[in-house]
């Protein structure tokens, strides 16, 4: 289990990961292992992403001082 860490940690540690599933150095039991590691790392960095975009989405402070809800979604 993936012990719930920071963004900029979490992918951080995901980044290792892949580096080190690349360099084919482990063994199949270790690349397993962080395989799945990797799989929860990415879970997390991804539900704190959608969390991030909900609380942009839900309210976003124009220029002349109103609020309103808009979907950032669309400016991409």
């Amino acid at each position: 289990m993936v012990k719930k860490i920071d963004f900029e940690k979490s992918l951080e540690k995901l980044e290792e990961i892949v580096e080190s599933l690349e360099a084919g150095d482990l063994t199949l039991e270790e690349s397993l292992k962080k395989f799945e590691e990797g799989l929860a790392l990415g879970k997390q960095c991804r539900e704190i992403l959608d969390k991030a975009e909900a609380r942009i989405k839900k309210v976003v402070e124009e220029s002349d001082g109103t609020v309103e809800e808009k979907d950032i979604s669309d400016e991409f």
